[in-house]
């Protein structure tokens, strides 16, 4: 059983991240509107509606702000831990929700043949989590908005056959950069976000095993950092050992496979 994935924005503008698997489609993530993702997967042959479920990984609005739209335009589920639905709601416009369903992080989510396993994450948001989807003996992670490289991350990220991983911003960039200092020692603070040299490391790490067939760098910060410098970063701590992908900011991905 192979498993398919696209990530349709990556990004403090907007996050989600499509995958298939044993006859389940599941988005993660509500980060752009409706119709973006309905076109970005129309042109891929995918239809939005064919959609089993909306997983949210936290409360952030760059995550999870257009949820009621997917929720009310196409029918589609929310799977939303209480504390992220309650912080969102207060943040953002969500609009009112016909099928919203709790779960909480450190949970397993059973959908068809597929099974999400939540993750707690140390981020700054309310309740977020990071996932494993497993299928027929497959495992595809999305981490991103970590915190920091917490307890068993990299022997979490070894037991994946591919992942989605946060390498948000370049150390020099941002000291250099135009954030104010206060958001500044959020990015790099425990609860912020992990950079590109730390993110190398958890894969060199990682791929050590030699399971990891592919990463995804995601969440790149626009203004301190670029793909150029990430993969440049990547490469020097792992040369060509493992293939490496980066995600868009503003448009779909190719379409991944696990195989």
């Amino acid at each position: 059983m192979s498993m398919k994935a696209i990530s349709l924005q990556s990004g403090s503008s907007g996050n989600c991240i499509y995958v298939e698997t044993g006859g389940v489609k599941l988005l993660f993530d509500a980060g752009i509107t409706g119709v973006q993702a309905e076109e970005r997967l129309a042109a891929h042959g995918r239809d939005i509606r064919s959609v089993d479920a909306v997983i949210i990984s936290h409360d952030h609005s760059d995550h999870i702000r257009h949820a009621g739209v997917l929720q009310r335009k196409y029918g589609l589920p929310v799977y939303v831990t209480p504390a992220t639905f309650a912080a969102a709601a207060a943040r953002c416009a969500l609009g009112k929700m016909h099928d919203v369903r709790h779960f909480r992080s450190q949970d397993k989510l059973r959908i068809g043949e597929v099974t999400v396993h939540a993750i707690p994450t140390p981020h700054d948001g309310a309740d977020g989590s990071a996932f494993v989807i497993e299928a027929g003996g497959k495992r595809l992670g999305i981490m991103t908005d970590l915190g920091h490289v917490f307890k068993d991350l990299i022997r979490l990220v070894s037991s994946l056959d591919a992942v989605f991983l946060e390498s948000n911003y370049d150390p020099d960039m941002l000291s250099r950069g135009p954030y104010p200092v206060y958001l500044k020692q959020r990015i790099k603070g425990p609860r912020g976000h992990i950079s590109n040299g730390v993110a190398a490391d958890v894969l060199c790490r990682a791929a050590a095993g030699n399971r990891l067939q592919w990463a995804c760098l995601a969440h790149l910060s626009e203004q301190n950092n670029h793909p150029d410098v990430a993969l440049r970063t990547h490469r020097e701590v792992m040369a060509d050992t493992l293939t490496l992908y980066v995600a868009d900011r503003y448009k779909a991905s190719d379409i991944f496979t696990v195989a």
